[in-house]
């Protein structure tokens, strides 16, 4: 490969990850005006959580993992103990922190599974 490939490849790369954090940013924005009114139960589980939260809360923290790979952990933490839904801080941390995971949604085939089966 030569020098204009690897700067190519960069730019590219580069370009992704500032679109995947405006993505992050505009539903962080939209995040709060939906989980403003929520209420979940002191002491909620995991499960119970995932309940509550609306799709695009999932959506927003698998998005983030997958544009900052191991650096979206602090983030992830941060946004989601401002949302009030605590329960989902560690599953989103320990996702972000595995090497090779970043491409699996894990969240949101969470929220899926949870809804699908009726999981409390």
């Amino acid at each position: 490969m030569d020098i204009e490939t690897l700067r190519t490849i960069g730019f590219l790369l580069v370009g992704l990850i500032l679109t995947g954090l405006l993505l992050v940013g505009l539903l962080f924005l939209m995040a709060v005006r939906q989980v403003r009114h929520l209420e979940v139960p002191e002491g909620a589980t995991f499960a119970e959580t995932l309940h509550y939260t609306p799709f695009i809360v999932v959506i927003m923290i698998d998005l983030l993992d997958l544009s900052l790979d191991f650096l979206a952990a602090p983030i992830a933490w941060v946004m989601l103990d401002r949302l009030g839904l605590k329960a989902l801080r560690g599953v989103s941390v320990v996702e972000s922190l595995i090497p090779g995971t970043q491409l699996i949604p894990t969240l949101t085939l969470a929220w899926i599974g949870v809804r699908l089966f009726n999981i409390r």
